[in-house]
């Protein structure tokens, strides 16, 4: 029997485990920031490395028994550097939020000006919100996107820049549909003497294969998660320029971290190499066909899209024209097994709490191998649930739409 030792042990954990696996097979996943991890991944990231002590850098612990421990950190390093042809790679940050935070404390003093995308347009806490440590340690400048376009505003940009004079500029984003201009983002930083940030957490995967331009040429800095559209582990990764690797290294640990997660390396090692393939290529371009399908069907049932449609994995609902509120839709659509999360839109007049949009994904369901006619019927149902948030046997007759998707892609 599978998971026999832990059914044994802790039968409570181990019923979760089975309720979350259930909910992950029967449910359509659409949050924008998830996916599915492969079972190599998952193998690797359960294995016995959990055991092992290793602080430091290969070549360079502080604890004896790494030998085998610095081979994986070393593979998972070569083959992130080949994935996204950088010159240094840490691959220890525990998540993209503290592979940002050695960045920062890498190059950065308390009370330093860092400018980023703001958090209601479509930015991350990390770059800069009052409630995150960012907010708290640094003076922050914000940049939004147009109103009458959704795309970012280059010239406010620019104008924010050479007002500010920003030690870092960051570029990326959590919520952003459209193709983000890292060479005119570089061209700004230069121009005010700037570091360059790009936090690709969501478009790793995109970047990695080549369908979303890569900051790397531009950046002085590159920051990402390994799960979403990387497909990997939880967990994140610094990028950068020769020059800075010493001080990455060291703002990594012994700044910000004590051992590394060796188990998680070894699993992100996986994902990268997975990522390598030629398959995980013809994946990626399938997430964004999947997209771009699933946004033009909901244009076409009335929905209004931030910026008018998507270039990457993501959608951003504007649902003001129905008058119900994220937090309702993402409610609705749950209870029929579509997973999504509210998100605030540009310039929202409502709470991050309620909000007056939702984030639709497709990572997760192009990887349960649902294609552009699947699209399609998912915007259908999103439709009914929408028009009809309060009809009970709407939603319920939904729902069975919902499972009999979920059965013919199965996901375990």
């Amino acid at each position: 029997m599978k998971w026999k030792s832990l059914k044994d042990t802790d039968p409570e954990i181990y019923s979760l485990i089975l309720k979350e696996k259930k909910r992950e097979n029967n449910k359509i996943l659409m949050i924008a920031s998830e996916n599915y991890a492969s079972k190599a991944v998952m193998e690797a990231q359960g294995c016995l490395f959990t055991n092992k002590y290793a602080e430091g850098y290969p070549g360079r612990r502080y604890y004896g028994g790494c030998e085998y421990a610095d081979e994986v950190e070393r593979l998972a390093q070569e083959r992130c550097k080949q994935l996204f042809n950088a010159q240094h790679v840490n691959v220890q940050p525990h998540s993209g939020t503290q592979a940002n935070m050695a960045v920062y404390f890498a190059m950065l003093q308390p009370g330093d000006t860092i400018m980023g995308m703001s958090l209601p347009h479509g930015g991350h806490l990390s770059h800069g919100s009052a409630v995150n440590f960012t907010g708290k340690l640094y003076k922050t400048v914000f940049y939004g996107v147009n109103k009458d376009t959704g795309y970012i505003d280059m010239e406010e940009v620019r104008k924010l820049a050479h007002e500010h004079k920003p030690k870092i500029i960051i570029t990326g984003a959590s919520a952003y549909p459209r193709i983000i201009d890292f060479k005119a983002f570089a061209e700004i930083a230069k121009e005010v003497n700037a570091y360059l940030m790009a936090d690709i957490a969501h478009i790793a995967g995109l970047v990695a294969t080549g369908i979303h331009p890569s900051p790397v040429p531009y950046s002085d800095f590159i920051t990402t998660t390994t799960h979403k559209t990387l497909r990997g582990p939880r967990g994140g990764i610094v990028m950068c320029k020769a020059d800075y690797a010493k001080a990455i290294d060291k703002a990594v640990f012994p700044g910000i971290q004590g051992g590394p997660l060796v188990h998680v390396i070894a699993a992100k090692a996986v994902a990268f190499k997975e990522a390598l393939t030629e398959e995980f290529k013809e994946y990626q371009k399938k997430v964004v066909k999947n997209a771009k399908t699933l946004a033009e069907a909901l244009k076409r049932r009335d929905f209004k899209l931030v910026s008018d449609g998507t270039d990457n994995h993501l959608m951003l609902v504007d649902l003001t024209n129905f008058n119900i509120t994220g937090k309702e839709a993402e409610e609705a659509l749950d209870k029929a097994g579509i997973t999504v999360n509210k998100n605030t839109i540009p310039f929202d007049t409502k709470p991050p709490t309620v909000t007056s949009g939702i984030r639709i994904g497709t990572p997760c369901v192009t990887t349960r191998g649902m294609g552009e006619e699947e699209m399609e019927e998912i915007a259908e149902i999103i439709e009914k649930i929408i028009k009809n948030i309060k009809n009970e046997s709407v939603i319920k007759d939904m729902k069975k739409r919902v499972e009999r998707l979920c059965k013919r892609f199965p996901i375990y």
